[in-house]
């Protein structure tokens, strides 16, 4: 069973899958969505699920630096309980803080243009936070 990592934004959600033995985190693509219209990409998601057995869901939590959850972290929250609401999978809120940074770094170090950054920076970050979890878990 695999593990799908998320890195929920108001207009895209970063994917990323872990391989059969949730070892390694791999980005898988973005979906766009649009909060202020309540399309959320549900259906997309539970496509994912069903396609590669997803049996758990890392959704990044973005707390603020003291700790304290904003409005963003607020969504997050919601966003994961739909997903287990809808699709009866298990679902984890993973601090996130620091990881959308993080990615851009990485992505700035590979030399990677600001336009191919903005396609990829979502998948980016879902992938550091799936990854994060799995090592957490050894």
């Amino acid at each position: 069973m695999r593990i799908l990592g998320l890195d929920v934004g108001s207009k895209t959600v970063g994917i990323a899958l872990s391989d059969e033995l949730g070892w390694t985190a791999q980005g898988l693509k973005t979906i766009n969505i649009n909060e202020e219209k309540n399309q959320f990409g549900f259906a997309d998601i539970g496509q994912i699920i069903k396609e590669y057995q997803v049996s758990e869901v890392v959704v990044g939590l973005p707390k603020n630096m003291n700790g304290t959850i904003g409005p963003r972290g607020e969504a997050s929250q919601y966003y994961a309980s739909e997903i287990e609401r809808r699709f009866s999978v298990r679902t984890v809120l993973w601090d996130e803080r620091l990881t959308t940074m993080a990615a851009e770094r990485v992505l700035l170090e590979a030399d990677m243009s600001r336009k191919k950054r903005k396609k990829v920076i979502d998948k980016m970050a879902a992938v550091m936070i799936l990854q994060g979890y799995l090592d957490s878990k050894k």
